[in-house]
């Protein structure tokens, strides 16, 4: 039997005989998170994940990277401090996979007052030492041009900035990350077991590739499972969670944009929840998303009519155009593992900060329960912080200034490289530049690579997708599925007809079967 490390090499048993020191147990956002960094400070990482990286709330998400306005409310001013902070953070270290985004917040007096709208917004602008985008202004929706789709009863509106970031390739990103600081990455690999012998954790691993089990050895264990971390810990001999955690299933919607400008819109719900609608897709809006308790298995999520109807109802009731459900073109939906602080609390209230605990400090166990997509970075910190008692030389923190792989051009001007990247290459078909280079970035020139025109590369299976992008994501980024590809490292499926998905599922397993195929994976 073998094994793969990665998809580029295929590597023998052996190569698990010596004890890892980091065990991460999870292929999200936190956990590729955790193992970039660990593996940046010089411990010794093998990642696994049961399905594909990203594969459940880390690719589900609403895509913002903010700081969180509603959470205000809530007195949390810590987390809205920290998140503005790694907000900023992220839109220079990723340029290529976040963006500014300028968002339109419809002031409804019977939700709450201007003035305190006006407080908050004051806040927000100032609470994290806001550095790359501009504050707020006041719209009047009656004469600016952002009041034109807007139903006549509002009258006053707050633009402000947040980031859009491209969640699924955030996971991808710190994946590679890690892997090219030495980590290994195992995914269709799901913990079986786990449990301490002679100061040690010992864990079996059951492995799609390899067809069965192998156990490994590790000095510390981290448990970054999201909404499954309750399941995760059930396999984990003598760690229980003493927290509780609340699953809570959020839906989006894409509708038709509606609208003209790159601004996206915030309005305010009855149940004084925020519901976001912003470009998406070229030519479509997001729209999303809600809060609906949930109790079942989290792979299983998918909107429900009701969630679909309550957020079409927010859009009529906002907005003059008029939509119904055959005008949804796409809806996904993920489940949110909150940390419950207070079973009392309604979902909104629920706090999206995380915590972390720390079971036995001679043979670690790191539990990560909640958290939020914009905060993944330092929450990997926290993490690498408590596990300095097993690990007390442990390296200092370093990924608050190395840019993400992809996101670091020679000179820093990411922008300026990409015009110079996409003009030294006019061959390429209109929109196919820009794809690569705000899904790939600087590797974008590895990934066309000697390539010099459209022929060069390879198969057109439809919308801007080629063979070579579909080859370069199984080698280096673990893809397995059409799924894999079309669903999450790209969006390409959005832009292909059922025919074309059909075809290119028929090419992905033909290729996975034959020799390339092989040569990225266990035998």
């Amino acid at each position: 039997m073998q094994l793969a490390v990665d998809r580029q090499t295929a590597q023998d048993p052996n190569d698990f005989a010596e004890p890892f020191d980091l065990l991460v147990v999870g292929g999200g956002i936190n956990g590729t998170a955790i193992a970039r960094d660990a593996a940046g400070r010089g411990l010794a990482v093998l990642l696994c994940e049961k399905g594909d990286l990203g594969e459940g709330t880390s690719s589900r998400s609403t895509k913002f990277i903010h700081g969180g306005l509603r959470y205000l409310e809530n007195f949390e001013f810590g987390l809205v401090r920290k998140a503005l902070k790694e907000r900023d953070r992220l839109l220079h270290l990723a340029p290529h996979l976040t963006r500014p985004l300028r968002l339109v917040l419809l002031h409804s007096p019977q939700m709450r007052p201007r003035a305190v709208v006006r407080l908050g917004l004051l806040i927000y602008d100032h609470i994290g030492g806001r550095q790359r985008l501009r504050g707020t202004s006041v719209l009047d929706l009656r004469s600016a041009p952002e009041g034109k789709t807007v139903r006549d009863g509002f009258r006053t509106g707050f633009a402000y900035w947040d980031a859009w970031g491209d969640d699924a390739r955030l996971v991808a990103a710190n994946a590679l990350g890690a892997r090219e600081k030495g980590a290994g990455i195992l995914v269709g690999t799901e913990l079986a077991s786990a449990r301490r012998i002679d100061g040690m954790w010992q864990a079996e691993l059951r492995s799609d590739a390899a067809g069965g089990s192998f156990t490994v050895a590790a000095r510390a264990l981290a448990n970054t499972a999201g909404p499954w971390v309750k399941s995760v810990a059930d396999r984990i001999e003598g760690v229980s969670s003493r927290r509780s955690i609340r699953l809570v299933k959020g839906s989006h919607i894409m509708l038709r944009q509606w609208w003209k400008g790159e601004h996206g819109y915030v309005v305010q719900t009855a149940d004084r929840r925020i519901i976001f609608a912003y470009p998406y897709l070229d030519g479509h809006a997001l729209v999303g998303t809600t809060d609906v308790p949930f109790d079942g298995r989290p792979e299983d999520a998918d909107p429900s009519g009701p969630e679909i109807d309550h957020l079409l109802g927010v859009v009529n009731g906002h907005f003059a155009t008029e939509f119904a459900a055959p005008d949804v073109q796409g809806a996904f939906a993920g489940v949110r593992p909150l940390f419950d602080d207070d079973p009392d609390k309604s979902a909104p209230k629920v706090t999206r900060d995380y915590r972390l605990e720390l079971d036995s400090p001679s043979c670690p166990a790191v539990t990560v329960l909640g958290g939020k997509l914009t905060t993944y970075r330092v929450l990997a910190e926290d993490a690498l912080d408590l596990l300095r008692c097993r690990f007390p030389s442990l390296r200092g923190s370093w990924t608050g200034v190395e840019p993400l792989p992809g996101g670091a051009p020679d000179g820093g001007d990411f922008e300026g490289w990409a015009r110079e990247w996409t003009e030294a290459r006019p061959w390429l078909v209109p929109g196919l530049a820009s794809h690569l280079v705000r899904t790939y970035g600087t590797e974008s020139e590895a990934l066309v690579a000697d390539a010099a025109s459209m022929a060069d590369l390879g198969r057109h299976f439809g919308g801007l997708l080629y063979e070579q992008e579909a080859r370069w994501l199984m080698r280096r980024e673990w893809a397995r599925s059409a799924g894999d590809i079309l669903d999450r490292r790209t969006k390409h499926g959005m832009h292909l007809s059922d025919l074309e998905r059909a075809e290119f599922e028929q090419w992905m397993a033909e290729a996975e079967a034959g020799p390339e195929g092989r040569e990225t994976r266990a035998a």
